[in-house]
């Protein structure tokens, strides 16, 4: 005879691991944009230093008289996202309250707005850092140096030495603490440590971050707050009890903001980038309805799938790289990409890492 085992669900719902914003040690809010979309800044010049002409007739003793000159930065927010979804009555008593409203909408700020937030402020950061030094394979034996270059190079700019942030991923991390000449000052206090930091090196504060919100090639960044301004103009979520048409609760939420850096104040800003995967030859020809032929060379590796990218900002990942969370690709659809779209073709082995990669501008064929 059959027995029918018994079942029973939880009130429990397996969250994803997130972690928490920690933008806002690398960013300020010196403006503000009350009662505007955009706001500009002001540039000014300075008078050249002369020579004091002590026995010059006729002419002013200080020097040839110049007008200072005032030219603006204009900065706009780009970024106005929100989102929506619905909570039906019965569904949440039949799951135990699991899909209760504010538990909902928490779980949407914590696994969905903070990582976009974080992601986009911190590619802009990495974008318009005024120091780029050339892509470099970090290790234990030069990771040590390269950060001293980092600071170096802020000592020259007249950068403040305190506040300064020391941001590093966790391989970047591991590799600092696998160096025989990094002493990290581990002795942080528990508010620091909820904001990010996790140790102190030659006066900066380290933050370490999660790979998947940092640019692909991400190695470290050394930068002081005052180059960039992270507004928040609109932070505004909803939920509706009963609205008309539900039976139950609607959520929405809406966020406004952006991330600017100072032009005068970018040499705050040093980033490292890590070295490409290379390896694929790539091509796409396109045609006037949004659709990209793409070619590979060499062939596929036994065992190994392609990922893509697409977009403007689309970049060769490094080596290694955890591709987990880009697209599939089967080798001969054609994918959606506009005319002057970059396509990344990115080779993983069964664990998703990034083996081969090759990058390229989709061209509109004569014939199309």
């Amino acid at each position: 005879m059959a027995i029918e085992l018994a079942e029973k669900y939880l009130p429990y719902v397996d969250e994803m691991f997130t972690t928490e914003s920690k933008k806002e040690l690398l960013t300020n809010q010196d403006f503000t944009f009350e009662s505007a979309h955009s706001v500009k800044i002001y540039k000014v010049s300075t008078g050249e230093m002369n020579d004091y002409g002590r026995n010059d007739e006729g002419n002013s003793r200080y020097g040839k008289t110049k007008n200072l000159n005032a030219t603006t930065q204009r900065c706009e927010l780009t970024r106005d996202r929100s989102f929506t979804f619905a909570g039906d009555a019965l569904d949440e008593d039949e799951t135990v309250g699991a899909l209760n409203a504010s538990s909902a909408l928490a779980r949407q700020v914590r696994e969905k707005v903070i990582p976009e937030v974080d992601t986009y402020v911190y590619g802009k950061i990495c974008k318009g850092a005024g120091h780029k030094p050339d892509a470099v394979e970090l290790t234990a034996e030069n990771i040590y140096d390269e950060i001293i270059k980092a600071g170096n190079a802020l000592d020259n700019a007249e950068v403040p030495e305190t506040g300064r942030i020391l941001v590093v991923t966790p391989d970047t991390y591991r590799l600092m603490k696998k160096c025989k000449e990094i002493v990290l000052e581990t002795d942080i206090g528990e508010n620091m440590r909820l904001r990010g930091v996790i140790a102190n090196l030659d006066g900066a504060n380290v933050q370490k971050i999660p790979a998947n919100r940092l640019p692909a090639r991400f190695g470290f960044m050394l930068a002081h707050p005052c180059a960039t301004v992270a507004p928040t103009k609109l932070a505004d979520y909803n939920t509706h009890h009963n609205p008309p048409g539900i039976n139950g609760d609607l959520v929405e939420g809406r966020i406004v903001y952006d991330a600017f850096v100072l032009d005068n104040k970018s040499k705050a800003i040093y980033y490292q980038e890590l070295p490409g995967a290379s390896g694929l030859t790539v091509t796409a020809t396109g045609n006037f309805y949004s659709k990209a032929a793409v070619t590979v060379t060499p062939a596929l590796t036994k065992g190994n799938r392609y990922k893509y990218q697409a977009g403007t900002d689309a970049d060769i990942p490094p080596a290694g790289y955890d591709c987990t969370n880009m697209k599939d690709w089967d080798g001969t659809s054609t994918l959606d990409a506009d005319y002057n779209t970059k396509i990344v073709i990115i080779e993983v082995d069964s664990n998703n890492k990034a083996v081969k990669a090759g990058k390229t501008q989709v061209v509109v064929s004569e014939d199309n």
